[in-house]
Order: C-alpha cells, then structure tokens, then sequence
C-alpha cells in the first residue's frame, strides 16, 4: 500500500509539472506583449539636416562712432534682419552654415540726409569630431555689404565703401571646442586672411590697408572666434560673436575686433524689442583720430521694435 501511495504521488507530481511550467512560458508571453514595439528606422529616413531661420523688422534708433563703412552720429532707423542656418550631423561629422543679411533705411536727424546701410555674413564650418567636446574644424568666412557707404566728415559727404569694398574672406584650419550646447570657441594658430577692396575709387585710395592701386592684401595670422546664446527666460535672448584676428606680418600686437551682439525681448507672438550693438576694431583702417590717419573703435547701436518671424 505504501509503495503504490509513493507511485502515485511521483506520478501526481510528473504530470502537474508541466503545466506549471506551460503557465510560466504562457505568462512570459503575455508580458512581453505588453511592451512597446521599437520601430525599425532606415538609416535613409533619419534627418540628417537641420535648417530655418528669424526675420526681423525693426524701426527705431540709431548711433554710430567712427564707423568706417557710414553713417552719421544720430538717426531713425527702419531695418531688416534675416539670419538663416543650416546644420548637417551624421557619424563624425558636422557641417554648420550661418548667414546673416542686414539691411537698413536711415533717415539722418543731424544732416537731413538718408542713406543705405547693409552688411551679409556668411559662416561655413565643417567638424570631424575627435571626441563629445571638440572638433578638428575648418572654417570660412566672408562678410561685406551690397550697396553704397558715406562718411560725412566736416559735413562733407565722402564715398567710404560698397560691395566687396571693403570685403573680408577667411580661411582656417583649427580646433573647435564646445564645452556647453550654447557655447562654441573656434581657435587655429595658421588663417589666411583676405582683405578686398574691388572699387576703383576705394582702391586708388588705398582705403582698408590696400596698396594704392591694388584691389586685395593677404593676411596671416593666428584667429579665433567665440559664438554664445543664453536664454534667460522664455522670451529673453541675447546672442554674442566674437571674432579676433592678429596679422602675423604686420604689427601682430594689435588684434583685429568684430563683435556683435543681439538682445531679443518677445513682447507677443509676433512682436519684440531688439537692440543690435556691432564694435569693430581694423588695424588697416585709419581714418579717425585729429589727422584722419589713426585707427579707432567702431561702434554702431541700433535700439527698436518690430515684427519677428520664425520658420
């Protein structure tokens, strides 16, 4: 009797077991169902570019100091502003694209004169990542302006610059670091830097440091330059350039500036308060001081209020 109880409790247990464990795979089943599914994506549907851009409309004031390419002291100001980028990421590699147009209408209160004032800028960047922080990059730059600059000293008006006159291209090979998503330091030791001057007039002149009679001088020196944006609320933003150029050849103590900043305050979905503050300083460009003969700091302040369109 004992020994047909202890078979059929080894066969009691053979048969249950089984089932238990046709319960767990069941339920195994039944949970890994519930996850979600991760869809496959090609790499030819990852986007890869990233692009658009602001457009600003802005009347309001102006102020300019020793500003070479034109201007006057005080004036109402109408101005557009279109900054457009685009971005390429894939693996190692990036490839950044800015630029910048501005274009203004000034309506001088000092002189009752009105003139033109403009500048384009346009960066290209290409990185190849040598680790999350910094990139071998190569970088060129050209910025001028499209129409017609006056100076008007002794109230005099003076034909000072135009397209490509003065023109400024540069080429450099450098490292550039990004320690914050907001902030980008570009160095290189070895630029070449290109200073043109296409205008006859500006040319025979010997205007922005060129030879009289000769349109373009080349530059070699050691650049950097510093892009930063910080958002201190939702609808406050401030943006910064620095760009410093030393000239190898030529007085490598005194660096070249070009700095220009934005301060961005929405007012509503379309409306916002902006003030532009540009401060150059060109070495080459001595038209200030008692002689007229002396390099000096430029600077030009636009303060006003306007539409502002994203895409």
């Amino acid at each position: 009797m004992r020994c047909l109880f202890s078979i059929g409790f080894f066969v009691l247990i053979a048969c249950i077991q089984p089932v238990i464990a046709q319960d767990a795979v069941i339920r195994r089943l039944q949970t890994e169902s519930l996850r979600p599914v991760k869809k496959y994506v090609p790499d030819s549907l990852i986007k890869k570019w990233k692009s658009g851009g602001n457009y600003t409309l802005t009347i309001g004031q102006g102020s300019l100091s020793n500003w070479a390419a034109g201007g006057d002291q005080f004036s109402f100001t109408i101005n557009t502003i279109l900054q457009l980028y685009s971005y390429y990421r894939k693996d190692r590699n990036s490839w950044d694209n800015t630029l910048d147009i501005f274009f203004g209408y000034i309506n001088t209160t000092s002189l009752g004169s009105r003139k033109n004032d403009d500048r384009f800028d346009l960066i290209s960047k290409y990185g190849y990542s040598l680790n999350k922080k910094l990139n071998l990059a190569t970088l060129f730059n050209i910025r001028s302006q499209f129409v017609r600059g006056y100076t008007y000293p002794n109230n005099v008006k003076t034909f000072a610059s135009t397209f490509m006159s003065p023109g400024y291209i540069i080429f450099s090979q450098g490292l550039d670091l990004k320690p914050k998503k907001n902030l980008s330091i570009f160095f290189s030791p070895l630029t070449a830097r290109w200073v043109i001057v296409t205008d006859p007039e500006l040319s025979r002149r010997g205007e922005y440091g060129v030879r009289p009679g000769t349109k373009s001088i080349n530059q070699l020196g050691a650049f950097g330059t510093l892009t930063y944006e910080k958002s201190f609320t939702k609808k406050i933003l401030y943006k910064t350039r620095v760009d410093l150029f030393t000239n190898y050849k030529t007085n490598p103590q005194n660096v070249d500036l070009f700095m220009t900043n934005v301060l961005t305050a929405k007012i509503g979905k379309n409306l916002a308060f902006n003030w532009n503050l540009d401060l150059v300083y060109d070495d080459d460009v001595r038209l200030f001081g008692p002689t007229k003969k002396s390099p000096g700091l430029q600077l030009k302040s636009i303060v006003g209020i306007g539409l502002q369109v994203k895409f």
